[in-house]
C-alpha cells in the first residue's frame, strides 16, 4: 500500500509577538498547535506521514522541529530555516545536517522587498546549498515568480519546489499572468510543485472546488502529475476548511488519475523530491488509522 504524505504542514507554540502575521481574520490560528493536534488531523484522513515546515525565521525553530521530528515517527522531514545570505551559512548547514531528518531549507521570501532573490548574498548561499542534497522551498507571492525564473535558472543543479502553486490571486479570479509564469517555471525539470495554500489565498470562507479548478489544472498541464505533490498547509487551512475535507478535495480532483500518477500525487513526489522513507516506523502507521 502506498503512504500517504503531507508535503506541508506547520507546528507552533503561539505567541503575539513571533506570529504578528496572524491578523483579526485568522484569530483562530492564535494558539497553539502541537503535536497532538497533528495527530489528530491525520487520522481523520488517513495521512500516514509528514513534512513540517518552518513558520518562523530562526534557527531555534529549525533545531525544535528537528527534536519533534526525531521523536514523532509521522514526522519523516523537516523543511527548516537557515540565513542562506549570512557568511557563517556554510558553518550553519554544517551544524544542521548533522540530522537526517533536515531535507530543505525555506526562507520567507515573500516578505520581502523586490529583487531580493537577485541579491549577490543570498545567490552565493544558494550555490553553497547546491552541495549539500537539501531541497529549497520557494514561498512567494504570484507577483514574485517573475524573480523566482531566473532565479531558478542561476541554480540548475539545486531542487527546488514551489509552495502554495506561488499563491495566485484567487480572490481577485484572476488566472493571468500567473498561469503564464507557471507554464514558464515547469520548463525548468529542477522545480516541482505543492498544492496546498489555496483555502487561504481564496476567500476563506466562501471558497468553492470549482474556482480552485482553473489553477490546478494549469499546475498539472504545466508539471504533470508527477511534478505535483499534495500539501495540507495545516493549521493555516483551518481559518476556512478541515483537514479531512482538503484531502477530500485533492482526491475528488485526481480521481480519473491512474494509480501511479494518483500515488505520486498523494505521497510518491514527496517521498522522492524530500528523499523521505519508502517504509515508515510502524509507531507511524498506527498513527495514521488508514481506513483503506
Amino acid at each position: 500500500m502506498s503512504l500517504r504524505i503531507d508535503a506541508h504542514h506547520h507546528l507552533w507554540r503561539y505567541t503575539p509577538e513571533e506570529y504578528d502575521w496572524i491578523d483579526e481574520d485568522m484569530r483562530v490560528l492564535r494558539r497553539d498547535f502541537l503535536l497532538s493536534d497533528l495527530r489528530t488531523a491525520m487520522s481523520s484522513a488517513s495521512v500516514d506521514g509528514t513534512v513540517v515546515v518552518q513558520a518562523r525565521q530562526q534557527t531555534g525553530e529549525t533545531e525544535w522541529l528537528l527534536n519533534l521530528a526525531a521523536s514523532s515517527p509521522e514526522i519523516v522531514g523537516v523543511v527548516g530555516w537557515l540565513p542562506i545570505a549570512a557568511p557563517e551559512f556554510p558553518h550553519y548547514l554544517e551544524v544542521f545536517r548533522t540530522s537526517a531528518l533536515l531535507k530543505g531549507v525555506r526562507h520567507v521570501v515573500q516578505s520581502e522587498p523586490a529583487g531580493f532573490l537577485a541579491r549577490p548574498d543570498f545567490d552565493a548561499g544558494l550555490r553553497y546549498l547546491e552541495g549539500s542534497n537539501l531541497v529549497y522551498d520557494l514561498l512567494v507571492f504570484e507577483h514574485q515568480l517573475a524573480e523566482v525564473i531566473p532565479f531558478v535558472d542561476r541554480h540548475p543543479k539545486q531542487s527546488f519546489v514551489l509552495d502554495h502553486l506561488g499563491k495566485p490571486q484567487l480572490r481577485m479570479n484572476r488566472l493571468q499572468p500567473w498561469a503564464k509564469q507557471i507554464r514558464e517555471l515547469a520548463r525548468r525539470p529542477n522545480v516541482t510543485v505543492k498544492i496546498s495554500g489555496l483555502v487561504t489565498e481564496a476567500d476563506p470562507a466562501n471558497w468553492t472546488e470549482e474556482a480552485f479548478a482553473p489553477y490546478l489544472d494549469t499546475a498539472l498541464e504545466a508539471f504533470g502529475p508527477y511534478r505535483l505533490m499534495a500539501g495540507s498547509d495545516w493549521p493555516v487551512l483551518t481559518v476556512g476548511c478541515s483537514y479531512r475535507r482538503w484531502w477530500d478535495l485533492v482526491e475528488n480532483w485526481s480521481a480519473d488519475w491512474s494509480e501511479s500518477e494518483r500515488t505520486a500525487l498523494l505521497g510518491g513526489t514527496a517521498q522522492r523530491v524530500y528523499q523521505l522513507p519508502s517504509v515508515l516506523p510502524k509507531t507511524c502507521k498506527e498513527t495514521s488509522n488508514r481506513k483503506g
